[in-house]
C-alpha cells in the first residue's frame, strides 16, 4: 500500500519551516520512501521573534499565536502543494516546541492542526509527543522508529539539528536519546558576530578550543545519565547559556570550544567500534569544521548522504510518523522514551 504525505518540521534553531511531499510503500517485510519535492521557508523576522520569546509570554499570548502558527502553517503548505501541483493523502506536522519538560509531564509543540486543515482541507496529524509524555516518557527522540524502518543499513544514525540526537539498535531494541544542544547554540553565537550562522564553520575553524570552557562542558551531569534522556531550550538557558556568558572568549573562540565540545559528545554517543557506519543529518552536517571535529574523535564510518536526505529527513520521518499513526501502529516506542509501552501518538484533524 502507498502513502503519498506531506510532512512539516520545525526546529528549534528557527531555520524556516521543512515541508517534504513524501511516498512511503508497505513492501510486505520492509517499508520504501521517496521524497518528491521539499523546501524551507524561512520564517518573516516577527515570527522568529516571537517564537523565541513565547515561552515567557501569557497564557493568552501562547493560545492566539499557536492558532496564528497554525495558520502560518497551513498556508505555506497549500502554498507548496499548488506550486508543486501535488496531491497528499494527508498532512503530519511536528509543529515547533515551546516547552519540553517531561520529568514536569510538559511537552507542547505549537501549530493548531485545526487551523492547519482548515486552511489547506486536508486531514492532518500532530501533536506526536504528548501521548509519550502522559505514559512517562521523554516524548523524544520520535526520529527513531523511522531510523529502524527506514534506514536499516546504518548502525548509527546521527542528526545534528537544533540539538544533536542519535538512534541504534542495541540487543534488539532501539536506542535513543539528545546527545547534547548544537545548532540552537551555534546560530545563537554566530548571531552575536552579526550572521545567522557559522557558514561551512569559518568562524570556529578561526578560533582556538579553550580547555577549560571545554572541560565545564563536558562536565555537565546530564551527559553521565543514562538514556532514555531528551534536551529542551530550558536546559540550554539553565546549564549553557551561563558557562557561554561568563566566559571572555571571542566568538571564534567559543565557536571554536563548542564545535569541539559536539564532537566529543558524538564519539561518546558512537562507540569504538570500527566496523560501523554512522549516518549524519540535519544542518549541522553542512558545518565542515565541525565535521572535520566529529570525524577526527569519532570510530565509525561517517556517511553524509545527498542534500535532499541532510535536509528533510526529519520532515520524512514525521510524514513517516503520521502513516504509521493513520495506521494504528506504534510511531513511539518506550525503549527510547523510557514510558510504560509502545505508543501511536498523534491528534487526527478531519
Amino acid at each position: 500500500m502507498k502513502y503519498h504525505v506531506i510532512g512539516l518540521m520545525s526546529g528549534t534553531s528557527l531555520d524556516g519551516l521543512d515541508i517534504a511531499f513524501c511516498e512511503f510503500s508497505d513492501e510486505g517485510n520492509h517499508w520504501t520512501y521517496k521524497i518528491h519535492c521539499a523546501e524551507t521557508v524561512p520564517y518573516a523576522d516577527h515570527w522568529k521573534d516571537k517564537l523565541s520569546i513565547l515561552e515567557s509570554g501569557s497564557a493568552f499570548d501562547f493560545v492566539k499565536t499557536d492558532t496564528g502558527f497554525g495558520h502560518l502553517l497551513g498556508s505555506l503548505t497549500r502554498d507548496f502543494i499548488n506550486r508543486n501541483n501535488v496531491v497528499p493523502d494527508f498532512i503530519a506536522s511536528h509543529g515547533h516546541t515551546i516547552f519540553h519538560q517531561p520529568e514536569k509531564g510538559i511537552t507542547s509543540q505549537i501549530g493548531s492542526g485545526s487551523a492547519i486543515a482548515a486552511e489547506t482541507g486536508l486531514n492532518v496529524i500532530c501533536d506526536f509527543r504528548s501521548l509519550d509524555v502522559a505514559l512517562g516518557g521523554q516524548g523524544a527522540p520520535l526520529v527513531p522508529i523511522g531510523d529502524e524502518l527506514l534506514f536499516t543499513e546504518y548502525d548509527f544514525c546521527l542528526n545534528i539539528g537544533g540539538f544533536a540526537n542519535i538512534s541504534s539498535q542495541k540487543d534488539g531494541n532501539r536506542i535513543a536519546y539528545d546527545i547534547c544542544p548544537a545548532n540552537i547554540v551555534m546560530n545563537h553565537l554566530a548571531s552575536m558576530a552579526g550572521s545567522l550562522y557559522d557558514h561551512d564553520g569559518l568562524m570556529a575553524a578561526s578560533g582556538t578550543a579553550n580547555i577549560n570552557l571545554l572541560n565545564s562542558l563536558n562536565a555537565l551531569p546530564f551527559y553521565t545519565q543514562p538514556p532514555p534522556k531528551s534536551l529542551g531550550k530550558e536546559w540550554v538557558t539553565e546549564h549553557i547559556q551561563p558557562l557561554l556568558s561568563v566566559s571572555d572568549l571571542t566568538i571564534p573562540d567559543l565557536l571554536s570550544t563548542y564545535c569541539e565540545h559536539i564532537a566529543i559528545q558524538v564519539s561518546h554517543a558512537s562507540g569504538n567500534d570500527k566496523n560501523t557506519k554512522m549516518l549524519v543529518t540535519g544542518g549541522g552536517t553542512f558545518n565542515k569544521f565541525l565535521m572535520q571535529r566529529i570525524r577526527h574523535h569519532s570510530v565509525p564510518e561517517i556517511i553524509i548522504p545527498d542534500a535532499n536526505t541532510i535536509n528533510f529527513k526529519e520532515a520524512l520521518i514525521f510524514a513517516f510518523l503520521g502513516v504509521l499513526r493513520r495506521r494504528n501502529e506504534p510511531n513511539c516506542l518506550q525503549s527510547v522514551t523510557g514510558a510504560t509501552k509502545d505508543s501511536s501518538g498523534g491528534a487526527i484533524y478531519f
